[in-house]
């Protein structure tokens, strides 16, 4: 295996999706240009011709309506949103048609789209250009979300979500771009719904979505140094998410912290605890903790950007947190 990077990761999805299935095409704003996609649709048009690699006007709903119809008469279309934003002017095609298609017909017809979305935050991009909507999306019924943290799972997940025949979003955030991974040549899926164990440990379960797995990481090793060994799991997927090994992993634990660049009322992590506390609860030494952004958008200036999105320095505090409280400190509490 190679040692390439996240956005060129998918990129080569994209290359092999398109060179071994004929119904592949991408469509979408800025494919053509380095300045929204990155490198991670570097050339695309130049290898398989602008039929297959449709760059469009500022038309996010007619664009996204669009290619669900194509995936309804048996296309792969992956329509490229090149911020998450705006994506929210395309919801009605999305949640209406894509998301319900299938079972308005029974199964017997189904719109096998992937809705490719990217996070622009930070670089004092401001409220309207910042945000991280998966939890708006995992709340339908029909829709599948992925966040792929690594340049591995960052192809494997898309190739999965082209062959899987449901509407699955792919979401990614150019905060992970220049991440470096191991990644093979070949072709190769990652399963939807399957976590991934980054790190074992013994003490607290740290579950982690997007680029936070790579903060969990980060707070893993600091956490080791005084003497409090933590398992990092990378979530991968939040619609479905892997509550089997989520859950597995607190009844071992008894702690866990939830680390998600998003919301906290009515986010992912917000389901996570609550399944956590229903399928582990006597388990469980201490409350979950929830490291996520503040319950405000997202500020257009760097230094209040320092204190808007969480760090590693967080997910090490909230994991100290839950540890110090005390053994049984929950159940003591609810007698």
């Amino acid at each position: 295996m190679r040692i390439i990077n996240y956005a060129n990761a998918i990129c080569e999805a994209h290359r092999q999706l398109l060179k071994s299935d004929p119904r592949v095409f991408i469509i979408g704003q800025g494919l053509w240009s380095p300045w929204y996609a990155g490198s991670s649709l570097k050339d695309l048009d130049k290898q398989f011709g602008k039929n297959r690699v449709i760059d469009t006007p500022v038309c996010e709903n007619a664009v996204t309506a669009a290619a669900i119809g194509a995936a309804i008469s048996g296309m792969r279309p992956i329509v490229f949103h090149p911020r998450m934003d705006f994506m929210l002017l395309a919801m009605d095609p999305i949640i209406n048609q894509a998301a319900n298609w299938s079972y308005m017909f029974a199964g017997k017809s189904n719109a096998p789209v992937v809705i490719r979305s990217v996070i622009n935050r930070g670089g004092e991009q401001g409220a309207q250009h910042s945000q991280a909507l998966q939890a708006l999306l995992a709340h339908i019924p029909g829709l599948k979300v992925v966040m792929p943290a690594t340049p591995y799972d960052a192809k494997g997940l898309l190739i999965a979500a082209v062959r899987d025949g449901n509407p699955v979003m792919y979401i990614d955030d150019r905060w992970l771009y220049e991440i470096e991974g191991a990644v093979p040549e070949e072709m190769y899926s990652v399963e939807i719904g399957k976590a991934a164990i980054r790190k074992k440990g013994k003490d607290v379960t740290i579950v982690a979505i997007s680029y936070m797995a790579k903060l969990a990481l980060e707070a893993g090793k600091a956490l080791a140094k005084n003497g409090i060994d933590a398992e990092v799991i990378d979530l991968r997927s939040v619609k479905p998410w892997d509550a089997d090994m989520v859950c597995s992993s607190v009844k071992k634990t008894g702690r866990l912290v939830v680390a998600e660049a998003a919301w906290k009322t009515c986010g992912v992590s917000a389901d996570i605890a609550a399944v956590v506390s229903r399928e582990a609860f006597d388990r469980l030494d201490a409350p979950v903790e929830r490291v996520t952004l503040p319950e405000t958008p997202a500020p257009a200036s760097k230094a209040l950007e320092a204190g808007y999105y969480p760090s590693a320095t967080d997910i090490v505090k909230a994991a100290e947190k839950t540890i110090s409280r005390r053994k049984n400190g929950l159940q003591s509490a609810l007698r």
